[in-house]
C-alpha cells in the first residue's frame, strides 16, 4: 500500500529530494498505507475524482491494494472514484450532478448516485464520457 497514495501541496520537493518543502512540515506525500492508518470511522463519503483513483494492484489472494482498500480499512462507509481518465467536462457535469442530488435532494447516496449516472446516460451517448465513476460501500 505504498505504491498508492495522493500527492498534495509540497509533494514535489519531496518527491525530487526526499525532505519536505521546510523542516517540520509533512512532505505531501500521502501513501495508501498512511491513510489506512486513519480513524474515517465517522466519514460518509470520500470522494476522489481524479483520473484512475478506483484502481490498485492485485497481490495474489489478497485482492486489490490501493487507495479503495486503504479508505474502508480507515473506515469511510461511501467512496466514490474513477476507473479511467473520464474529461473533465464530464467530471464537473457529473460532480456538480452528484453533490446537487445528494445535499440539495436531500436523497441517499446511492440513490444520489444512480440518479446522476442515469442523467448521464441521457446527456452523454458515449459511456466514456461518464461511466468510469464507481460508488464503492
Amino acid at each position: 500500500m505504498i505504491r498508492s497514495g495522493l500527492i498534495l501541496a509540497g509533494a514535489n520537493h519531496a518527491w525530487a529530494t526526499g525532505k519536505p518543502l521546510r523542516e517540520g512540515m509533512e512532505d505531501g506525500i500521502l501513501t495508501a498505507y498512511e491513510i489506512s492508518q486513519m480513524n474515517l470511522s465517522n466519514t460518509e463519503l470520500v470522494v476522489l475524482s481524479a483520473c484512475e483513483t478506483g484502481l490498485g494492484d492485485i497481490q495474489g489472494n489478497e485482492g486489490v491494494y490501493g487507495l479503495q482498500r486503504a479508505f474502508k480499512i480507515a473506515g469511510a462507509k461511501y467512496l466514490v472514484m474513477s476507473l479511467w481518465q473520464v474529461p473533465d467536462q464530464e467530471t464537473s457535469v457529473f460532480m456538480t450532478t452528484f453533490y446537487k442530488h445528494w445535499l440539495e435532494g436531500k436523497m441517499a447516496i446511492p440513490e444520489a448516485f444512480r440518479t446522476t449516472q442515469q442523467e448521464m446516460r441521457e446527456r452523454f451517448l458515449n459511456p466514456y464520457q461518464w461511466a468510469g465513476f464507481v460508488l464503492v460501500e
